[in-house]
């Protein structure tokens, strides 16, 4: 790793714990940051107990790792598809997680455990995904057959979402409306318990391949050339991302564009090599995600907003700008 890649990452590392307390400082009451400290590492009086250990520090904790996980599944399939439009909510993954966990709530909420529900996201992500890639698949998968179905897919995995939205009870559908925008309220710490797992063993599994994804940056034939078993990686790599956008959805909803923002701007830090923008796209996506949240609990006081309103005002807008530079390419 470079020397320069290398410093990003401490700094993005550093910034992300001084956000974190910061985050944890501010609410309704405000807490100073060495009162936050010091409840975290129990040598205070306990007067903060409850609301940092129980609402707040939860809630941030999540954000940043929903974020970290959003940030590198986007990084991972705009490194397989060689196309910077893709993300996981683009290419309809996050929508086949969503359609899974909008039906679990709506057909069998109530009769079976709410804890089985990142279970329900999950498989409809790897559904989602594994229809894309059998409907993509023609000789091998070519990166703009993946994305163009992958968005006709997402089309039809957003009908299917409306369609249970409209046979739901109103309480039920109402609910659902604001996990589908993408919230962190009501974080707990099984939560943490439920999406840490997954981000332990998925980017270690990611970063294996760095290499790998290096070479299809060249196109498929340099990679073979160069040794690399072009649709076995692709394949597993692109399990790596659905796993990743999957566990986000399920603990936090659809919060939109982190997956397509965070990799633009990790490779304005440290380039294309996909070892340190793998980890910058994360740290990055976990910034997105957790001052989207901090303003979306703050700044309309009592409301709290969905963190994903805010990142659709600043992704949508990105996307457009992304579609416009690269108008040429299409």
């Amino acid at each position: 790793m470079e020397r320069k890649s290398l410093l990003v990452i401490i700094v993005l590392f550093i910034l992300s714990l001084i956000a974190a307390i910061v985050g944890t400082s501010i609410g309704s009451d405000y807490i100073s940051p060495l009162h936050v400290l010091q409840t975290i590492l129990k040598v205070g009086a306990g007067d903060y107990d409850f609301v940092v250990l129980t609402l707040r520090l939860p809630r941030v904790l999540l954000s940043l790792l929903v974020g970290a996980a959003l940030g590198m599944s986007g990084a991972i399939l705009q490194g397989i598809i060689r196309n910077p439009l893709a993300s996981p909510d683009v290419i309809g993954i996050t929508g086949g997680a969503a359609v899974a966990a909008v039906g679990f709530v709506s057909i069998l909420g109530g009769t079976i455990s709410i804890k089985l529900l990142p279970l329900f996201a999950i498989i409809g992500a790897l559904v989602t995904a594994l229809v894309i890639y059998v409907l993509a698949w023609k000789k091998g998968v070519t990166p703009i057959r993946l994305v163009l179905i992958g968005i006709g897919i997402s089309a039809i995995m957003g009908a299917g979402t409306t369609f249970m939205l409209i046979l739901s009870p109103f309480y039920t559908a109402g609910q659902a409306y604001i996990w589908l925008t993408g919230s962190i309220y009501g974080a707990s710490w099984l939560d943490i318990r439920t999406i840490l797992p997954v981000i332990i063993i998925v980017v270690p599994l990611a970063m294996w391949f760095a290499r790998s994804l290096n070479a299809q940056e060249f196109g498929d034939d340099v990679a073979t050339g160069l040794g690399v078993t072009v649709q076995w990686h692709r394949s597993l790599l692109l399990l790596c991302s659905v796993l990743l956008a999957g566990i986000a959805v399920a603990v936090a909803g659809t919060i939109g564009f982190v997956g397509l923002i965070a990799p633009h701007i990790a490779r304005k830090l440290v380039g294309r090599m996909f070892g340190s923008l793998l980890l910058v796209s994360g740290f990055v996506g976990a910034l997105l995600v957790l001052s989207a949240d901090l303003i979306a609990r703050t700044a309309f006081l009592p409301l709290d907003v969905p963190a994903g309103v805010f990142t659709a005002g600043i992704g949508a807008p990105f996307f457009l700008y992304l579609l416009f530079k690269n108008r040429n390419q299409f």
